[in-house]
């Protein structure tokens, strides 16, 4: 018991941590748990019977089809061009770098519905680049390409000041070394480059799709919002909200939060494997 008591007294290198540590607990209680706790509540109010029938709705399952399946494939363009984008920023010396590296901020500045009215007016039949992949029969805006468009939009940021950090740290004579001994471009990349900013890419991965998941002001003005085609989980909840049926969109909201939240920890386990195995490269 001694051992113990001495145990928890030890001193810490940060004074007050036990205040510390009750206003840290009590403020994630207030503004994360006590809203969950009440959000599972009031789904939980709606019966077995309505729960099932609110799940197993065609247009529940097409509206969390679209917006899970379109943050994933959002989040995997991200992922792709958001690392390339981060390489050209920190490996190239170019005229107007400044302004591109800027830029890679507005979806986090700029308000979501302005952001969505944006894209509308451009991806529409008539807007500058809807009016040419018209012609080939694409068609963007008011469709679920335009829904993965407005989704990769706001998540690209995240993947970019991610992994540009990491980049930033790595010194480019490592790759001059690789070359040097007989590596090519693309052994190169995966076996020096990739390794060390694998764990930020992933997490600048799960960001973005945590951002899509839940986007709702960018994409409801492109998306067009047909039921079982173009209409994503939050605006089903907002309608149910507008009809009054708070259980119901208490349901939607609690089968996205938990679909969500699996989805995150299995990334997260993927990305402490990473760790692990990349931690001394």
């Amino acid at each position: 018991m001694a051992a113990a008591t001495s145990v928890w007294r030890q001193p810490s290198i940060l004074p007050g941590f036990g205040i510390a540590l009750g206003i840290t607990l009590s403020a994630l209680s207030l503004i994360v748990l006590v809203p969950l706790v009440a959000l599972a509540l009031k789904a939980a109010s709606a019966g077995p019977a309505d729960i099932w029938a609110v799940t197993t709705s065609p247009r529940t399952l097409a509206a969390l089809r679209l917006s899970f399946l379109g943050a994933l494939f959002a989040a995997c363009v991200n992922a792709v061009f958001g690392m390339i984008l981060a390489w050209v920023l920190v490996r190239y010396e170019f005229p107007g770098r400044r302004f591109i590296d800027a830029a890679v901020d507005l979806p986090f500045a700029l308000p979501t519905a302005v952001a969505g009215i944006a894209l509308t007016a451009i991806y529409a039949p008539n807007g500058w680049v809807g009016s040419l992949l018209a012609p080939y029969g694409i068609k963007v805006a008011y469709t679920p390409l335009g829904v993965m468009v407005a989704l990769i939009f706001v998540g690209l940021p995240f993947v970019v000041r991610t992994v540009q950090p990491v980049l930033e740290e790595m010194q480019a004579d490592v790759e001059e070394a690789a070359a040097l001994l007989g590596a090519g471009r693309w052994r190169t990349i995966f076996t020096v480059i990739l390794p060390p900013i694998y764990p930020a890419l992933l997490t600048g991965f799960v960001l973005a799709f945590a951002r899509a998941v839940g986007e709702y002001g960018s994409v409801i003005f492109i998306a067009g919002n047909v039921p079982m085609v173009s209409e994503i989980a939050p605006l089903l909840i907002v309608i149910r909200l507008e009809q009054f049926d708070y259980a119901g969109a208490a349901v939607v909201a609690m089968l996205m939060l938990l679909i969500s939240f699996a989805l995150i920890v299995f990334v997260n386990l993927i990305q402490a494997r990473a760790r692990r195995r990349f931690g001394d490269v």
